[in-house]
């Protein structure tokens, strides 16, 4: 990346930083784009042009989920079927600590109170939630070089979602029963695991596994 590039980036991370702090602190629906600009020491445009709604600078990891998720079916190995390349990014994902899966703080616990007290995260939540599905659906028929709309596609995106989802919520219920790092971790790979199964006895026999 170039100066100019780097630079726009930090920006928008420090502005999301900043917002995300005052959500946390004051809730979602009481901090307005003003406050945010004023805390971040930036212009209110400037806020606007990194950033289109509030929801976005909250959820702010969700583009670098999607990302990582493309570039697993991508650059996975031929021999590897999607669904299965799918599996093992979620493992990768765990071991290098990647932020949209880590238990290891008192983050996760805020972030999810944030959320529940607040109408428009939550609309917001189920909208990434549907535009992930997709990402998902569309990323695994060019994998495999199928129709867009390929239902076999869809019933995989739609069950890899949920599986994650629940183990996404389960993980970060261990952590915050116990503050045990190592268990929610392995509560989260074990649920993945197991919905993984699922998924590839629902759509036998497609190139998708």
């Amino acid at each position: 990346m170039n100066r100019q590039t780097r630079k726009r980036l930090a920006t928008r991370q420090k502005i999301s930083d900043v917002a995300t702090g005052l959500f946390i602190r004051h809730g979602f629906d009481q901090v307005t784009m003003g406050e945010i600009a004023e805390a971040a020491d930036v212009s209110r445009m400037t806020v606007f042009n990194h950033f289109a709604r509030k929801e976005d600078m909250f959820f702010h990891l969700d583009q670098a989920g999607r990302d990582d998720v493309l570039t697993a079916l991508r650059k996975k190995h031929p021999g590897i079927a999607p669904v299965e390349a799918l599996r093992l990014f979620a493992h990768r994902a765990i071991a290098e600590e990647r932020p949209y899966v880590r238990f290891f703080d008192n983050g996760s616990k805020r972030f999810i109170e944030t959320v529940r007290g607040s109408e428009a995260l939550k609309a917001r939540a189920r909208t990434i939630r549907d535009e992930l599905s997709d990402v998902l659906r569309l990323a695994l028929t060019e994998s495999v070089q199928r129709p867009p709309l390929d239902p076999a596609a869809c019933l995989a995106a739609s069950m890899l979602l949920a599986t994650w989802t629940v183990a996404l919520n389960e993980g970060y219920r261990v952590y915050e029963s116990n503050k045990d790092v190592e268990k929610a971790k392995k509560t989260f790979l074990n649920l993945v695991d197991q919905g993984t199964k699922g998924v590839q006895a629902a759509i036998k026999g497609t190139p998708y596994v």
